[in-house]
Formats: C-alpha cells, structure tokens, sequence
C-alpha cells in the first residue's frame, strides 16, 4: 500500500518513556572512536564515570525508538526496505545530563514529494522526566524510494552550503575495521552493517558504517577540535548524508566559520576522494 500523505501528514505517534545510562552514553563515544589514546584526559571525559560528558549528537540514541513506530501511522505503509536516512538534525535545548529518564513524543509535520520519492520529516522531543521541561528535539528526514509522484510540494532546497573557499580547519579521523560492530549496540542493529551477504544485496560490497555514526564522529571533531572539548556550546546540529562510510577509513572533517555563532562543515573519505556528509552545520549557544 502506497503512503498517503493527506492521511500521515500531521499524524501524532504513540508517546513514549525511555532512558538511558552512563554506560550507554559510554558506549556511544566508543561506536565513534572515542578513548583515542586511552589514556588521554580528554578522551576519558568520554569513556570513563569519572568527568564524563556527553556528546550532543547522543540525542538521536533514545530518539532512535521513536522511528520503530512509524509503520502505525495511518498513511504509512510502505516497504522498509525502500527508507533510507537522508538528514538529521537536532536541537539541544540544554547540555545532556549523563542519566536521564525520558519522556518522549513524535509527530509527521510534512511530507514532501521528491518525484520518485517521498521525503518524510518525523520530528521527535524529549523531555527529561525529573522536571518535565524538553531536553532535545530530532528531525529525522526519510527518503522512501518509489513513494513520490502524489503532486506535494518538493521541499525547500538544501542549505548550509560550503563557501566557495578554503576552509578554516581540517581535522582527520581514522576508523576502527570494527567501528561499525561497535556503534551497532548503541540500537542499530541493521544488519546491513554486520552482515557482509546482506550489505551485497544492498549493493555494497562490504558492511556500511551507520550514517548517524558518520554524523557523530564529525560532531565529536567540530566539539573537540573547534570548541576545544565543550560540548554545552552546542545549540543545534544538522547534516546530510550523501554517500555511506566504510569501516576502517580515515575522515576528512573541513570545516568554515560563518560568524560567531555557526560552523558549517563537510565529512569526505580520504581513501575514496568522495563526501559522506554534507549540508551541515553546528549552532552555538
């Protein structure tokens, strides 16, 4: 059944409670390639209790549930196979305690058509149960091939372009061969990303690295090598994803100041000469 977005467009989800541990926020920093070298102090701010911090790009870990029920939607049958994470972004509305019990809600505010696709935006809001105030927001941008052609709107064009010139800082990133095994137990267990037959049928010729660990691996070089570590500047994050990752490669994180208050930025694989991420940018407070 095709998607039918005067049904689904608007739709609320089920709300929801969840939570989560410093140990799952530890794990997160590990699935990116934190502890590097291990010893280092500012890498156990994010791979031991002791001074830990969290990465604002964690916010898509409890969120990550949320797209679980996007299938009961009325309006929203379509084949799982057929999705693929096309953007993210999310709003930090304060910095991200180390434990928290969440409240969490979901909705479809828009539903654009891409001609042979569907660009489906599901917005997500925490808020933390201790005091009922919102924590973060997500905006997950799904692209379902084969649901286009219904006559919407196409959606806004993409911003957060690169300047037309050099940028301000590069910042490179090497891989672990496992990164993907690892980030797989922070929730994504597609096994498009273990599964060396299955990632073939997908086309690739090996497993893929998740796109939201590409998302936090530049997140975490822009916090640590432009922020110099504090992850409570961050006010906001969004990126496109353009082409999969691979574990094992080196990324290229350039990045361009744009005020004060803005830092645009691009992720490339050194090996392939290719763009993993681009149209980002991280807000600061």
């Amino acid at each position: 059944m095709p998607i039918d977005p005067n049904k689904a467009r608007g739709a609320r989800l089920a709300d929801g409670e969840t939570s989560y541990t410093k140990d799952q926020v530890i794990l997160y920093h590990l699935g990116l390639g934190a502890g590097v070298p291990a010893t280092d102090p500012k890498e156990l701010e994010y791979t031991y209790e002791k001074n830990l911090k969290v990465l604002p790009s964690f916010a898509v870990i409890p969120a990550f549930s949320s797209m679980g029920g996007i299938g009961t939607v009325p309006g929203m049958q379509f084949n799982f196979a057929m999705l693929l994470h096309g953007e993210q972004e999310v709003i930090i509305h304060r910095p991200l305690p180390v434990e928290a019990k969440l409240k969490t809600s979901a909705h479809i505010p828009e539903i654009y058509d891409k001609g042979k696709a569907a660009l489906v935006i599901m917005e997500s809001t925490a808020k933390d149960e201790a005091d009922g105030q919102p924590l973060f927001t997500n905006r997950f941008s799904l692209f379902i091939r084969g649901e286009g052609g219904f006559g919407g709107d196409s959606g806004p064009k993409a911003g957060n372009a690169a300047p037309e010139r050099a940028p301000d800082g590069v910042i490179e990133r090497k891989t672990l061969p496992q990164q993907a095994l690892i980030y797989r137990l922070s929730g994504d267990k597609n096994p498009l990303h273990a599964d060396p037959d299955f990632a073939k049928l997908g086309g690739f010729d090996r497993p893929i690295i998740h796109g939201l660990c590409s998302y936090g691996i530049a997140c975490k070089a822009i916090v640590d090598e432009v922020l110099g570590g504090d992850v409570a500047q961050v006010a906001r994050y969004q990126a496109r994803f353009a082409t999969p990752g691979y574990p094992g490669e080196t990324y290229r994180i350039k990045y361009w100041k744009d005020g004060a208050k803005r830092i645009l930025l691009e992720a490339e694989s050194v090996e392939r000469n290719v763009k993993m991420i681009t149209n980002a940018v991280v807000e600061l407070r």
